[in-house]
C-alpha cells in the first residue's frame, strides 16, 4: 500500500519586494498573486503604507492612526474556514512563534503584549486578523527598517537579524505546528 501525505498549508517565501497597503487582506489575494490555492501563508518584504480607508482595525481608524514603515517583513495568511475566533487564534499562534524565535536570540528587552511584539518598549510588529465572505485572513508585519515611522519602533536590522532567514524559520515552524494540529484532530476518537 502506498500512502501520500499532503500538507494542508502551503507556504511561500517570495523573494521580490511588494508594498503592503491593506488590500492584501482580501479573499484569494494569495491565489491571484502567487497561484497558491487553498490554505496558505506567504512572506515577503516591502514598504507598509496602510491608510485608514484600507484598515480593518476600527480602533486605528477611529484614532486616525495609519500604518507606515519604510521596510517590513510581511506575513499574509488565508484559511478557508469560518470563525473570526479561529482567525485570531491563528494570528496569536503566528505571533507567538515569531516571539519564540526572537527569544532564542537572547534579545534583552523583547516583550509581547497581546498580538504585538516590542523591543525595549518600541513597537516591532503590527498584526490583524479578519474574515472575508469565504475565508479567514491575517497579516503580521515585522519592521526591518524604522526611519519615518509614526510611533517609536524597532526593526530587524537594529537587532541584526536576517529578514529572509527569520521568515523561512517562521514559515517552517508555523507550518509544522499547523500540520501537528491537523494530525491531533484526526487521531482523537469522539465520545
Amino acid at each position: 500500500m502506498k500512502f501520500i501525505s499532503v500538507n494542508t498549508l502551503k507556504t511561500l517565501l517570495y523573494p521580490k519586494d511588494l508594498c503592503y497597503d491593506g488590500t492584501q487582506l482580501s479573499s484569494h489575494w494569495i491565489y491571484r498573486t502567487f497561484d497558491l490555492a487553498g490554505d496558505a501563508l506567504v512572506a515577503f518584504q516591502g514598504k507598509a503604507q496602510v491608510t485608514t480607508d484600507h484598515m480593518v482595525d476600527l480602533e486605528d481608524v477611529k484614532n486616525n492612526a495609519p500604518i507606515y514603515s519604510p521596510r517590513m517583513l510581511h506575513f499574509v495568511g488565508e484559511w478557508f474556514r469560518e470563525g473570526l475566533d479561529i482567525a485570531i487564534l491563528y494570528q496569536n499562534l503566528l505571533v507567538r512563534n515569531a516571539y519564540e524565535i526572537l527569544l532564542q536570540k537572547s534579545l534583552v528587552g523583547l516583550s509581547r503584549k497581546g498580538n504585538d511584539l516590542f523591543f525595549q518598549n518600541r513597537k516591532l510588529s503590527v498584526s490583524i486578523a479578519t474574515c472575508s465572505a469565504v475565508s479567514l485572513l491575517i497579516h503580521l508585519g515585522i519592521n526591518i527598517r524604522t526611519d519615518g515611522t509614526p510611533v517609536p519602533t524597532a526593526g530587524l536590522n537594529e537587532l541584526e537579524i536576517s529578514p529572509m532567514e527569520f521568515a523561512d524559520e517562521l514559515l517552517e515552524r508555523f507550518s509544522q505546528d499547523f500540520e501537528g494540529w491537523r494530525r491531533a484532530r484526526a487521531k482523537v476518537q469522539p465520545r
